[in-house]
């Protein structure tokens, strides 16, 4: 078969995140408030949720490798697509009412193996430079940690130190995964609309400093286990370079010539907030007197949440409408989530003296409420656009 007939049939299969984005971003919206009023004693947990890393558990391992499937599947037959999204409602389904039990752990580990087995190999053998392979390896670690996860994280009270392990391993994959697909996005998008403005960016991709950021990344990612004071201290220096590199790229992107493009805005909020996020983390390796959990809220909160719920309503829009700020409201989200993060690490600021519950509670309230704001697009972007209702050609 030829590669032309081969794109042409893979153009007429429905894409993954048709499915995959709603679905996921309703779990978001429900699972972070849901935990946080059990936390706070308002009602009683499930038995998924009752657990010390069960938040952590279903947002990165639940949550982000939804939006992870749901992005880098592409089109698949509907077959692949709802066999997948089946065993990972199943998964989340099952954690929530018996984690332990044989249904939940089994949908989990096939879940991530369907995940594994459809992106890798793609990745892996498509590209040429070892900059843009890197997405095979993060995928295919993330879901070996999705794999084990579940039994690590449900007895972390017995184990901590594997649990703490796997959670900062996960943060960091995801972080090298952002700081690689994130970038890809902010460069072409926003070296096309500056050229359709008559500018044209120079700094686009920018190589040399992409690949300097992904192997500080990975050096950091290999130190991990290494419980030593060396280790830690060049482990700092290098989450140190990789946020620093991170704010060196966006200022050189000029995002003051895209103000008037809310979807540019909100995914660059994302980016400065990765940047922040793995320069905290790098600070408190190195022993500064920052709380490791700013930096981890900053990855997971700030820049996951924002890069997440951009992408994901911005690839919708783009598919549907052409045009990714068609709903121009929606990236109004990506305020809430940089609100959520600050009411978030506020707590982990002795400076700041803010009551635990007070912003835990705010925290989890503007994180639905971004979550729950984008749904219209992902939404309308499926059904409205039969209807043209914004005067543009749907295909």
């Amino acid at each position: 078969m030829t590669s032309v007939s081969r794109a042409a049939r893979s153009a007429r299969l429905p894409f993954v995140n048709a499915l995959f984005f709603p679905v996921a971003t309703l779990h978001a919206a429900v699972m972070l408030p849901l935990w946080v009023g059990g936390l706070l004693g308002a009602w009683q947990l499930p038995a998924g949720l009752d657990f010390r890393a069960a938040h952590a558990h279903e947002m990165l391992l639940g949550f982000g490798m939804a939006v992870v499937a749901g992005y880098l599947l592409g089109p698949q037959p509907m077959a692949v697509t709802v066999t997948l999204l089946g065993l990972w409602v199943t998964a989340r389904i099952g954690f929530m009412t018996a984690p332990e039990h044989a249904l939940a752990l089994t949908s989990t580990a096939l879940f991530a193996a369907g995940v594994a087995w459809r992106v890798v190999p793609r990745f892996a053998l498509a590209a040429k430079q070892w900059r843009n392979r890197i997405v095979a390896p993060v995928v295919l670690a993330l879901a070996l940690l999705t794999f084990v996860g579940p039994g690590v994280l449900l007895h972390a009270d017995s184990g901590p130190q594997q649990a703490s392990l796997l959670l900062q391993t996960t943060v960091l994959l995801l972080g090298l995964l952002m700081f690689y697909m994130g970038g890809r996005i902010l460069a072409a998008a926003i070296a096309g609309h500056l050229q359709r403005r008559g500018r044209k960016l120079l700094a686009r991709v920018q190589p040399r400093l992409e690949g300097a950021a992904l192997l500080a990344l990975i050096g950091s990612l290999l130190l991990q286990p290494v419980e030593q004071p060396l280790a830690s201290t060049i482990q700092g220096c290098l989450l140190c370079i990789a946020g620093l590199l991170t704010w060196v790229r966006l200022i050189r992107w000029q995002l003051w010539h895209c103000l008037d493009r809310p979807d540019l805005v909100a995914l660059a909020s994302g980016y400065a907030w990765l940047g922040i996020g793995l320069l905290m983390l790098g600070l408190a390796r190195l022993g500064a007197p920052v709380m490791p959990s700013v930096g981890v809220h900053s990855l997971t909160m700030g820049a996951l949440g924002t890069l997440t719920l951009t992408v994901m309503a911005r690839t919708r829009l783009l598919y549907r409408f052409r045009d990714a700020d068609v709903m121009k409201r929606t990236y109004f989200s990506a305020l809430l989530i940089s609100l959520a993060t600050l009411a978030r690490i506020a707590v982990d600021l002795p400076f700041l003296n803010a009551r635990f519950d007070v912003a835990l509670a705010a925290a989890a309230v503007l994180w639905s409420l971004a979550c729950l704001g984008i749904l219209p697009a992902l939404f309308a972007s499926t059904v409205v656009a039969r209807h043209g209702r914004y005067g543009l050609r749907i295909d």
